[in-house]
């Protein structure tokens, strides 16, 4: 070891500090692990990503997070969509079927992801901040070397027993080992800010999350604590590359093309930088391997139009800590569990990629405009916007139904169904950088 190099070791090198490392990280702890978590950046630091799901709450009560969300947070009865005559068609998460809790929460990443990093640090997590995980070698269970740097400069290796890479968009283990693919099926990019005095909706759905589309493309609106509001748009890559170098001319442009939306931001303030993503759309070929788990934006990240992102993550990051807590114990069983573990999560991504893929299809739109509940189609739908996409057989059958009925009203309209499905992998293969260090726009 190099003078002034340190070495640590643990049973369990978590290499994240966002919602998905912090579940994993504060889940193994808890089971007995020895854990060390290293965050690349310092919390407080700002992410995108602030709509979260009602799956989400069952978790935060099982890491014993919920009073603290539910102070950070904004109350989010459901989502509204534009129902094409100048109103709203709201999805209420209490019509979901199953047992997905009525409401959800809108949150300052980061406020919520610096609470989930010290919470895993108050339950026993060696977790630094400011520390750069740069490379990593793995031989198998027991076998995990990290090489990282502090801030500061000093260089810092890691020995554990199994790695969980939860770095994110920054996609540590694919990147490395050359799994990350661009998804030839569907890319966006995005432009967005934070507001005040951006119209809200009234009474129970004044904290919905607000969904608007044009030609391009759609936009969100999410109130926030304290008077704020995240407004973005998610474009095609071609819409995105038209800006010439006014990304504030170009974001109000983007947002009067939507007269709904533009009519709720007359008031507005913007009080933040604009940020503005390169393509983000991609997959990685496996998410995991002897030693190692990939969990959340890490192994694959589609689109944030349905506000899976968090809710994705944390759900991976729990299924992953409970596989390496019974690996660790029985070696043996690592392949098995690793294999139940990839199916699960590509189930879940792929209910909530082919809805992504044709969001903005004249067909989708009609559909969301006009939904129907014959039997309980839109009950179904409900469910999936509140993450209910793994393990509920009757959300499953009406997801179906509702994929029938989508394949049926487009034949109706064949030609324009498929210029769609033309210009969607037209605009999947522009390519566009974006203005900034991408970051996950949830």
């Amino acid at each position: 070891m190099a003078a002034g190099e340190q070495e640590l070791e643990c049973d369990v090198l978590v290499v994240g500090g966002g919602p998905g490392g912090s579940t994993a990280a504060t889940l193994l702890q808890r089971a007995g692990r020895r854990v060390i978590q290293l965050e690349k950046d310092r919390h407080p630091r700002f992410h995108i990503g602030e709509s979260l799901l009602p799956a989400n709450l069952p978790i935060f009560d099982r890491l014993g997070v919920a009073d603290k969300v539910r102070a950070l947070g904004v109350h989010k009865a459901g989502a509204d969509f534009p129902d094409g005559a100048g109103g709203h068609q709201t999805f209420r998460f209490r019509n979901a079927l199953g047992t997905t809790p009525p409401h959800a929460y809108q949150v300052k990443r980061e406020e919520f992801d610096a609470m989930l990093f010290e919470h895993a640090r108050a339950s026993g997590v060696d977790a630094r901040d400011g520390v750069k995980v740069e490379r990593v070698d793995i031989d198998g269970i027991g076998a995990v070397t990290a090489h990282a740097q502090v801030r500061d400069g000093a260089a810092l290796t890691v020995r554990a027993k199994y790695l969980v890479d939860a770095s994110g968009r920054d996609t540590l283990l694919a990147n490395q080992f050359k799994l990350k693919r661009k998804n030839d099926r569907h890319q966006s990019a995005a432009i967005f800010a934070h507001y005040r005095g951006v119209q809200l909706r009234e009474g129970e759905d004044a904290g919905n999350i607000s969904i608007y589309r044009f030609d391009q493309g759609w936009c969100w609106i999410i109130p926030l604590r304290d008077g704020l509001t995240s407004v973005g748009c998610v474009c095609w890559p071609g819409h995105l590359k038209q800006r010439r170098g006014d990304n504030a001319g170009f974001l109000d442009a983007t947002l009067r093309s939507m007269p709904q939306a533009w009519q709720r931001m007359t008031q507005a303030e913007r009080v933040s930088a604009i940020r503005v993503t390169g393509n983000y759309s991609y997959t990685s070929t496996r998410m995991c391997g002897p030693g190692w788990v990939m969990v959340g934006d890490a192994c694959a990240f589609v689109d944030p139009v349905f506000s899976s992102g968090v809710y994705l993550a944390m759900d991976n990051a729990e299924q992953a800590a409970a596989m390496i807590d019974t690996v660790l114990a029985r070696p043996s069983r690592e392949t098995v569990l690793q294999a139940a573990y990839a199916k699960r999560i590509e189930r879940g991504l792929r209910v909530f990629s082919w809805f992504i893929y044709r969001f903005n299809s004249p067909v989708m739109r009609q559909m969301f405009a006009s939904p129907r509940n014959t039997w309980r189609i839109e009950d179904g739908v409900v469910s999936m916007l509140a993450g209910d996409v793994f393990d509920n057989a009757p959300v499953m059958r009406r997801i179906a139904l509702f994929k029938l009925i989508y394949a049926a009203v487009g034949l109706a309209d064949l030609r324009r169904w498929m210029g769609e499905w033309r210009e969607r992998r037209r605009q999947a293969g522009i390519d566009f950088s974006g203005g900034n260090t991408p970051v996950d726009p949830t």
